[in-house]
């Protein structure tokens, strides 16, 4: 016994070091060794292979198209009094019997597939991308590509999720606390500009190694445009990893629940070295509260810019969804930052109604790869006569253009909640004023 555990520690101590030095080192001060890149550039190969042979093996079978909706049905987005008034020759007045098929088309529409809850699921792929999510049937193809799937599976599962759990769990969740209580500790009688440093520092190391531990590529565009301190960083929110993505490239304070667990170990250590704002459950309800205490930390400019995502929930990597005005009732600059994933390498919307936080965090594990851009926008300023409301959808459309994204006024509250009375009432409205006519007199 004892000349096995001879041979095995030395192998062992091998390991931890080599990690060490090609890993872990190089994403705490944000260099590569080219690991990442030269893994990269083989996996784009190996999935270019096998969406040529799917497509050579399956010649009849038509390639997705790239949208994202499922593309069932040819939307026209004319409005409900030109679509009606088309059908019934332009005329006004009375009711029409021919009105009735024009609700009875959009409501099948919206039963089938309705521009809302297809954001609250994963955006279809152009090709099958070797893993075990795909939103077309494949059948079997041939050998060859049967093999590459198994040793995929071998891969990701005997290789990168226990990589992947010892970085992101052991290393960086384990390195983090000390690291944090040291900041906050050690160091209170130095300059309190100098303690900050090193917290943001140690913030930035941690996320760096959760990074770097998902394989995560990530390009930044326009850095001339980053959060600066004092201010109020908005993005579209598609996955909790957002944070981690952002947060590789400067330091932010975050906003949330306070919780319990690991998490809540996470949040006390970084809540003494960093002066993130997190809220009891109770608290959260008190938007006056909220948004006091939001806007005392934007007025000291010495704090790190705050992060919000204002959608409130995650949405799926192809849509910008309404933004709560609360964030943009609290002053100062707002700075815009859209986010973008490449679907083709791992799925990194997290659909919190079908999985939790375990489940997803073993998809991404067991992804490929996270491949995001990010785009720091024109930091932007409510204009002289423009509410919250405005403001809020004007930063929105910004974020969406740049990201590519859809942009939609529907509340993302929807992914759990019934659609408002006032809606249907507004189209109730709008049908009766085209039958009655406007009424001035009132």
């Amino acid at each position: 016994m004892g000349g096995f555990w001879a041979a095995v520690v030395p192998v062992l101590q091998m390991f931890f070091l080599s990690l060490l030095l090609l890993i872990m080192l190089p994403a705490m001060f944000g260099f590569s060794l080219g690991i990442t890149e030269t893994y990269m550039k083989i996996l784009i190969k190996t999935l270019k292979w096998a969406t040529l042979r799917i497509q050579k093996s399956s010649k009849e079978e038509e390639t997705l198209k790239h949208s994202s909706s499922n593309g069932l049905i040819q939307r026209d987005d004319s409005s409900l009094e030109k679509e009606i008034g088309e059908r019934r020759g332009n005329r006004r007045g009375d009711f029409a019997l021919s009105d009735v098929f024009y609700f009875s088309k959009k409501g099948i529409e919206s039963i089938v597939e309705d521009e809302v809850t297809q954001r609250f699921s994963s955006e279809e792929l152009v090709s099958w991308n070797l893993l075990t999510r795909t939103n077309n049937n494949f059948h079997y193809i041939s050998l060859r590509l049967t093999i590459l799937w198994g040793v995929g599976v071998i891969v990701r599962y005997g290789i990168l999720l226990p990589l992947r759990i010892f970085y992101d769990i052991i290393l960086s969740y384990c390195w983090m606390n000390p690291q944090l209580a040291c900041c906050n500790d050690g160091v209170d009688a130095l300059h309190c500009r100098l303690k900050d440093w090193l917290s943001e520092l140690v913030h930035v190391m941690c996320y760096r190694i959760c990074a770097r531990g998902l394989s995560a590529t990530i390009h930044y565009h326009n850095r001339e445009n980053k959060p600066k301190k004092g201010g109020i960083c908005v993005a579209n929110h598609t996955s909790p990893i957002d944070v981690v993505i952002l947060a590789n490239d400067g330091g932010y304070a975050m906003v949330g629940q306070v919780h319990g667990g690991l998490m809540g170990v996470v949040q006390r250590a970084m809540v003494r070295a960093c002066p993130h704002i997190w809220f009891e459950r109770a608290e959260m309800k008190d938007r006056h509260l909220v948004t006091q205490r939001l806007r005392d930390h934007v007025n000291d400019k010495k704090k790190l810019p705050i992060l919000i995502f204002p959608e409130g929930t995650c949405i799926n990597n192809t849509s910008v969804m309404m933004f709560k005005k609360g964030s943009f009732e609290i002053g100062g600059t707002i700075y815009p930052v859209a986010i973008k994933y490449d679907p083709q390498f791992g799925d990194a919307f997290w659909n919190s109604a079908k999985y939790n936080m375990v489940s997803y965090l073993l998809r991404m594990m067991t992804s490929w790869a996270i491949v995001c851009n990010v785009w720091y926008l024109p930091p932007m300023t409510q204009k002289e006569g423009e509410d919250a409301v405005q403001f809020a959808n004007r930063v929105k459309s910004a974020i969406a253009q740049q990201g590519g994204l859809v942009d939609l006024s529907w509340d993302g509250g929807l992914k759990r909640a019934k659609v408002k009375d006032t809606f249907k009432q507004e189209q109730q409205k709008k049908y009766s004023c085209m039958v009655v006519g406007d009424d001035s007199s009132e």
